[in-house]
């Protein structure tokens, strides 16, 4: 075989191994971007669900002793964002979000009082997770001005949410869920072939803070 001739078919083999894998990441984006249609057709009917309902939320407390008031879930509202990947539009993230709100009457004040630094960063974080608007004083010694505690003022009303974000080359979807369960945040990546009706049912209970298996389901790296 000439020169010439080896060179072509090193070519040949070449064109034929990129043919396959384009072939192969078109196929991990089709089945991720049907993933993701799934999870937005369910998102947006449970959200439509949820908003007649407005079902009970978990109990809350910033420093773990202070209960708040009977809340409810209400506010449901679903978004989805779109991005150009590869000279093609596809799914950038997946978004609910929804208020946890006094079940009876109006959003009212409470207050928390920290005197230990663990406590302090805690209850500091869960203000942050929550979106809380809150005010924050700090109670000294009158004679020696010495830091006795940190006090904080803050309106008992906080956001909750789901957010899924594709990796359209792994062919998976990353979920992360704010304060469905209590202040925390859950995180988890799912392959996008496991993403059907059932996965999400069990998502829907775990944002309801009812026993769920979503966080069980195999992940991505599994």
């Amino acid at each position: 075989m000439s020169f010439l001739n080896q060179l072509k078919s090193q070519a040949q083999a070449a064109r034929q191994q990129h043919s396959s894998q384009q072939q192969s990441a078109e196929g991990r984006v089709a089945q991720t971007e049907a993933a993701c249609r799934l999870v937005v057709a369910y998102l947006a009917d449970l959200a439509q669900q949820l908003n007649v309902i407005a079902p009970p939320a978990p109990a809350f407390s910033l420093d773990g002793k202070t209960p708040w008031p009977e809340m409810h879930l209400v506010d449901f509202r679903c978004d989805v964002r779109q991005k150009r990947w590869l000279g093609q539009s596809v799914v950038d993230y997946i978004g609910m979000g929804w208020r946890v709100a006094p079940k009876v009457g109006a959003v009212g004040k409470g207050v928390v009082s920290v005197n230990f630094l663990p406590e302090l960063e805690r209850v500091e974080a869960r203000l942050a997770l929550g979106h809380l608007k809150h005010e924050r004083f700090e109670q000294r010694h009158p004679e020696n001005n010495k830091l006795l505690s940190v006090c904080f003022e803050y309106l008992a009303e906080l956001l909750g949410s789901v957010r899924v974000t594709p990796d359209h080359d792994q062919a998976t979807l990353a979920f992360r869920i704010s304060n469905a369960t209590g202040f925390e945040v859950l995180t988890t990546q799912l392959p996008a072939v496991d993403i059907h009706n059932n996965a999400l049912d069990e998502l829907a209970r775990l944002l309801l803070a009812q026993p769920s298996q979503f966080m069980y389901l195999r992940p991505a790296h599994a």
